[in-house]
């Protein structure tokens, strides 16, 4: 199976900003999902969008741990949806879950948003 670089779509959602992301999370995903996420400015809650993703190592989870870490920074919220059943394991075992809910899907991600104030 040949690897398929991580691939990013940005789009709004109300006071939300959702990442689909697709491909692989590795050494290599580091940029594209930083330069996504330099695409997200006004808003308080980050949808990343796991439904495309086959594959994440330790540099990905350390990537992710990062983009947690400059969202905790600016006072926004990331949410996961999307992530398939070994990966969902991973998250609780690494603990990322502590920092942010997982959804299944991307609905539920959104109908979990807090309302607009």
């Amino acid at each position: 199976m040949e690897a398929r670089d991580l691939a990013t779509d940005v789009r709004r959602q109300g006071d939300a900003a959702i990442v689909h992301l697709s491909g692989e999370l590795n050494s290599s995903a580091e940029g594209p999902l930083n330069d996504a996420y330099d695409e997200i400015t006004d808003v308080s809650t980050v949808i990343l969008n796991f439904g495309d993703v086959q594959y994440i190592n330790s540099t990905g989870i350390a990537v992710i741990v990062g983009v947690l870490g400059r969202a905790r920074r600016e006072g926004k919220s990331i949410v996961a949806c999307g992530l398939m059943d070994h990966y969902k394991e991973i998250f609780q075992i690494t603990r990322l879950a502590d920092f942010m809910n997982i959804y299944p899907d991307e609905a539920s991600a959104v109908a979990g948003m807090p309302a607009a104030s």
